[in-house]
């Protein structure tokens, strides 16, 4: 055996441990191209106003975090079994790398509907989904490049693990010298391991989270390309995601912020009240809200609700408080906002909770809500339980009465087509004793992007964008239901809330930057005409829709909501808060928006003269290139916002999200 075999001999073990490392990175590499490329629209930007080195450096950092953890068992196996183990050693890496590229690509598609990276919250959400074999087969159908690369990329993980693990397979070292290899490869890899995993060596740096994908990148939408989802996944299993920040004292805090609204006085209006939830009907499809765009050509996609629109109080921005369909329902019916993870998927969900329903409720009227698909659904009917409402009716309810027409009107994914279901909730409700509040989810407008068969002619797919077909049929239907509705004699005695769950995929680039992803439209229409109509110039958020209602309704109780009466509170008080993907809280008020990372500002900018986010006026010092009297007003907003996930953190850890 010549000096140079057995110094392969000895090294054999630690050059399998390398080369199979090297091998994980470089598939975390090729799943990161193929989740920009699959999404290049919401990243067009990234590499103009970011640095590459920095890019490669985060990307780098929870690349190896990740293969650190995802390749310890198989270090390990290396270096505790026999030669004979090693096919088996292969199975194992091959199947352990092949599911983190899986669970990337499969992020790649997801990633349009969330913009986030998928956390442990994904198995909670769809726990009561009984057609994700079905949805997982269009998607698999949809994207078969995605799935052809994933299968040759997984093929030659295979390959390439087997040559690897052949390296120094006729070792004739003397045992104690095979042992001393392996043991010194042990020795070496793991300090290397735990470092990172961790993001660093010295005792100093905290295990990074997600959050920290925000310091490599300007925007925190970009984030995600610095993130991979094993890790995403990894490192929030069993995570207690609500803890108090103590940034005030108590005494102080009550002076800063209370989400707590006291009764209003004077005689209670009994009206009814409608909360359309209209699924993914962003903002930006709607002409009235964007007649700026395109030279002010923008017509939009829905032209009832343009109609709808200059009949209806509007406001001139307006926001959904996350990017989620469960994220929508907690913010809507009970103003509560989505920190970090959903509300209802944590254990604060547990947590005694009101809502409108349950509020109104107090006051004798009566509550149901609606949603067309399979009973159950993403966790919508236990929330609207918990929340006060007394009745749920879905596609089982639909399907019972026979003045419509069944699972024929099922759309084979994943509930009731929009048009009959919106006409099954217009005639119950004529059912319903007044006073009444109901509220309704529909789901035509959301992936797979299809309408019913009769209407395939009628609205096409008429540019890049799959969505626009379906946000016609729901404004279609929506129309139709409103023809009904007026014709009913509860029509005049009612207040109509519209709004969406959140947005959809953005043609316009305003609609694509950080605030933009959140730009869902909000209405209030009272047909009577008691309400005040037209446009408020000030900022709106789905939490404001309780206090608003409820404060028109004179409610006489004091209760919960992060938001604010929009009729009774000044223009340049209102404003809107949610939660990036990334980690970061979203402020917006007055002239700016608001960035931070939960311990400090990480971007402001000037929202209203910035609309594409492009100047962040927070140098790198920490000091804001304002006046001083603009100085002071973020300083101000800085404060609020601290007090309002205070409030929040406080109120979900102690179960005091209703007046007792």
């Amino acid at each position: 055996m010549t000096s140079n075999q057995k110094a392969m001999s000895l090294l054999s073990c630690a050059v399998r441990v390398f080369l199979h490392l090297l091998l994980s990175y470089a598939v975390f590499f090729f799943a990161r191209v193929a989740y920009f490329l699959e999404n290049k629209d919401v990243f067009t930007d990234v590499f103009s106003h970011n640095s590459p080195w920095r890019l490669l450096e985060g990307s780098l950092m929870f690349d190896t975090s990740a293969v650190m953890y995802t390749n310890a068992l198989v270090v390990l196996l290396i270096v505790l079994l026999p030669r004979k183990w090693d096919k088996a050693v292969s199975i194992v890496y091959t199947l352990i790398t092949g599911l983190a590229l899986t669970m990337n690509l499969g992020d790649a598609v997801y990633f349009q509907y969330t913009g986030k990276r998928t956390t442990m919250s994904v198995f909670n959400e769809f726990a009561n989904e009984s057609n994700l074999l079905q949805i997982l087969g269009a998607e698999t159908l949809r994207h078969w490049y995605l799935f052809l690369l994933a299968f040759l990329v997984f093929y030659a993980v295979w390959r390439l693990s087997r040559r690897i693990m052949g390296i120094g397979k006729h070792s004739l070292l003397p045992r104690w010298a095979e042992i001393s290899s392996r043991a010194l490869t042990l020795l070496v890899f793991v300090p290397f391991c735990i470092a990172g995993m961790r993001g660093g060596w010295t005792t100093a740096v905290r295990p990074i989270t997600v959050s920290n994908a925000n310091q490599y990148v300007r925007r925190p939408a970009e984030a995600v390309l610095i993130l991979n989802t094993p890790f995403s996944m990894i490192r929030t299993v069993g995570k207690n995601v609500f803890h108090d920040p103590r940034y005030f004292s108590d005494e102080e805090l009550a002076t800063i912020y209370s989400p707590v609204h006291e009764p209003v006085k004077g005689e209670m209006r009994r009206k009814n009240v409608v909360v359309l939830i209209v699924e993914s009907f962003g903002r930006e499809y709607i002409g009235a809200y964007n007649d700026h765009l395109d030279g002010g050509k923008y017509k939009g996609y829905a032209p009832f609700m343009d109609s709808l629109y200059k009949e209806s109080l509007s406001f001139d921005y307006t926001f959904a408080n996350g990017r989620q369909s469960i994220d929508g329902m907690p913010s809507i019916l009970s103003g509560i906002p989505r920190f970090i993870e959903p509300f209802f998927l944590t254990p604060a969900s547990m947590n005694d909770v009101s809502g409108i329903a349950g509020e109104l409720g107090k006051k004798g009227y009566y509550s149901a809500f609606f949603h067309g698909a399979e009973n159950g659904s993403m966790g919508f009917e236990a929330f609207a339980k918990a929340t006060g409402y007394k009745d749920y009716y879905g596609r089982t309810e639909f399907g019972r009465d026979p003045r419509f027409g069944g699972e024929r009107e099922y759309d084979g994914t994943w509930a009731i087509w929009d048009e009959p279901f919106l006409q099954f909730y217009a005639m119950k409700m004529t059912e319903f004793c007044e006073p009444f509040v109901t509220s309704v989810f529909t789901a035509s407008s959301h992936h797979p992007y299809v309408v019913p068969e009769k209407y395939k002619e009628v609205y096409k797919d008429e540019d890049e964008n799959p969505i626009h077909k379906c946000i016609r049929y729901t404004d279609m239907a929506l129309r139709k239901f409103f023809e009904t509705a007026r014709k009913q004699p509860w029509y005049k005695n009612t207040i109509f809330v519209f709004t969406s769950d959140h947005t959809n995929i953005a043609d316009h680039p305003e609609y694509r930057t950080d605030l933009g992803l959140f730009g869902a439209p909000l209405l209030f229409f009272d047909p009577s005409g008691e309400m005040p109509r037209g446009r408020m110039h000030c900022i709106a958020q789905q939490t404001d829709i309780l206090p608003t209602i409820l404060g028109w309704l004179r409610y006489p109780e004091p209760y919960i909501a992060w938001g604010v009466d929009l009729l009774n509170t000044p223009a340049e008080e209102t404003w809107a808060v949610n939660h990036t993907g990334s980690g970061l809280y979203q402020f917006v008020k007055g002239d700016y928006l608001l960035q931070f990372d939960g311990n400090s500002l990480h971007a402001v900018y000037n929202f209203r003269k910035d609309t594409l986010l492009r100047r962040n006026l927070l140098k790198g010092d920490g000091t804001l290139a304002l006046p001083a009297t603009e100085r002071e007003k973020i300083m101000a907003d800085e404060r609020q916002l601290k007090a309002v996930i205070q409030t929040y953190m406080q109120r979900m850890v102690n179960d005091k999200l209703i007046i007792k």
